[in-house]
């Protein structure tokens, strides 16, 4: 198989489930869903990625909320243009969601 054709294959595998994930929902509000979650998760992972400043040893993720001082708050709107909470990061926000069930 060339490299075209296991790229097709891969794409029809996907779009088959991406048909079975999203059952009965329009094509075109699943599309918005699916943009949605993958637009949040792209804005908490460059966020995350500003505040460690590539430092392995800083886990914004793992801080509490109680730690972040207005300050820091203005300090990210004037550069990044936005702010997340570190327990609203799209990593901690799965976790939530996958211990609830």
């Amino acid at each position: 198989m060339t490299g075209q054709e296991q790229r097709a294959a891969l794409q029809r595998k996907i779009w088959d489930i991406a048909n079975d994930v999203r059952g009965s929902v329009d094509g075109w509000d699943f599309k918005q869903y699916v943009l949605g979650t993958l637009f949040y998760r792209f804005i908490s992972e460059n966020f995350a990625a500003y505040i460690e400043a590539d430092d392995e040893s800083n886990d914004y993720a793992a801080l509490s909320d109680d730690v972040i001082t207005d300050d820091i708050k203005e300090d990210a709107i004037k550069t990044k243009g936005y702010f997340i909470y570190p327990s609203h990061l799209f990593a901690n926000v799965a976790i939530n969601a996958s211990l609830r069930k």
